[in-house]
């Protein structure tokens, strides 16, 4: 189901390091560190994999409502969902060249793939999928309470993912 969008779906050679990015500063704060960091360690043989999950497709739909109003729930028609979904395919192949191009203009060789599922459970999966040396994500910096209710990809990669886990957390200037 993983979609590899450069190389022609040829398999990475050797462990690379993957950087999981969404379109959040944290990510791109993430990627930065990398290319600054890592880059020896970083080659055509052992190319930086740069990894972004589209969002699963649509079951229903919530339309918003003023309080007191009742919320309208109903199922998307097939042709809405396709829509949403080529929306989502756009807006991740965009992000992925993005990044890409960043590599390039710093002399880092990376090779971008996609996926649809979960952000959490999809990254994990990647990393088992392409025998994953090293797993970096950025920190989003959500508090304790929108942690626990929306909950952290970050905090169940570092328990899930089967390699190391570098957490990229943005530096405060205090």
């Amino acid at each position: 189901m993983g979609e590899v969008v450069e190389n022609g779906g040829a398999e990475i050679a050797k462990k690379p390091v993957m950087v999981a990015i969404d379109e959040s500063e944290c990510s791109h704060y993430a990627l930065m560190w990398v290319i600054d960091n890592l880059k020896e360690s970083i080659t055509t043989k052992s190319p930086l994999l740069i990894f972004m999950a589209q969002p699963p497709p649509a079951s229903s739909i919530t339309f918003a409502a003023p309080l007191g109003a009742a919320r309208m729930y109903c199922p998307p028609t097939p042709e809405f969902a396709n829509n949403m979904q080529e929306n989502h395919r756009k807006l991740t192949v965009a992000l992925l060249e993005r990044a890409k191009d960043i590599c390039a203009s710093h002399g880092v060789t990376a090779k971008t793939v996609t996926d649809i599922g979960d952000a959490k459970t999809a990254i994990c999966a990647a990393v088992l999928k392409y025998n994953v040396n090293l797993l970096v994500l950025g920190e989003r910096g959500l508090g304790k309470i929108k942690r626990a209710i929306l909950g952290s990809v970050s905090n169940y990669c570092v328990q899930n993912a089967k390699c190391p886990v570098l957490v990229v957390k943005k530096a405060q200037i205090v």
